[in-house]
């Protein structure tokens, strides 16, 4: 079965933020414009701009799903409001 290509949400930075955060990430704190994530257990962290009237950049987001070792399929997930298991 080939697999359908998945279009990630645009929107700015807070929203995604929130999808973020129903994957266990938490705002460390903010430098600026930028809102740092960090999640218990992981050495990773994530800096999501948040300039109001601006969606994040496709390219951008992409790197974050892929840092914070999301499928497109499950961060779709956590953006729309399913809480992952």
């Amino acid at each position: 079965m080939p697999q359908r290509m998945v279009r990630l949400p645009r929107a700015g930075g807070d929203k995604h933020i929130a999808a973020f955060k129903r994957a266990g990430w938490k705002v460390n704190h903010i430098e600026g414009s930028h809102h740092i994530l960090t999640k218990e257990g992981s050495d990773i962290h994530l800096s999501i701009p948040v300039h109001s009237g601006k969606t994040l950049g496709i390219g951008l987001l992409k790197k974050l799903v892929a840092r914070a070792s999301l499928t497109n399929e499950e961060y779709i997930d956590l953006f729309y409001g399913k809480k992952r298991r």
